[in-house]
């Protein structure tokens, strides 16, 4: 099942998808895709341009778009998903569909602690305590139905959390080939 060897990271922001995923990458040898990375890839803008120029909605349409971007390219890649793309129905079962989902999970303390002041995410400029514990309410349910693996990542550490999926995967994913060599982080996309 060669589909089932893109392994999808999905959690809020903060909860380390980019740095687990390119640690990752580095344990396994697959190429690793940040949603941030193939939106300025596809559309040459910040999730923060996008949404000043042309709003949150537009903005949550280029990461599903830039989603998708990545769920096409050939396995096996490790890709981490923007935190928004689990509202969008059609994100949630493509995201189901092509591959295996860890969800990256941590309390709404942690996730506001590791997020705040980051230039790339505007909706934490203001009210990012509130924001981020509605996010977590609406989110969670919706991160939990698509999952695989969940990864507490409150006290674990990147490294370990690398670790502990690639065990995960190798333990329970035989066909899924883990490669002893590094990956490029971002290949040429087809």
């Amino acid at each position: 099942m060669a589909e089932a060897c893109r392994l999808i990271l999905v959690g809020m922001m903060g909860s380390g998808k980019t740095t687990i995923g390119r640690l990752l990458s580095e344990r396994i040898g697959w190429p690793y895709l940040d949603n941030d990375e193939l939106l300025r890839r596809l559309v040459a803008a910040t999730p923060r341009q996008i949404a000043a120029r042309s709003g949150e909605e537009r903005l949550r349409r280029s990461e599903a778009a830039a989603l998708r971007l990545g769920l096409e390219q050939p396995p096996p890649c490790i890709i981490g998903a923007a935190a928004g793309t689990i509202l969008d129905p059609a994100s949630r079962r493509a995201i189901q569909a092509c591959g295996l989902v860890v969800w990256l999970r941590a309390t709404s303390t942690t996730l506001q602690q590791r997020a705040a002041g980051a230039a790339h995410r505007p909706w934490l400029d203001s009210h990012a305590a509130a924001w981020t514990r509605r996010a977590v309410e609406e989110r969670y349910p919706l991160y939990g139905a698509v999952a695989n693996h969940v990864v507490d990542v409150d006290r674990t550490a990147a490294e370990a959390a690398a670790v502990e999926i690639g065990e995960w995967l190798s333990s329970t994913h035989p066909e899924c080939r883990i490669s002893d060599r590094a990956a490029p982080n971002l290949p040429a996309l087809v």
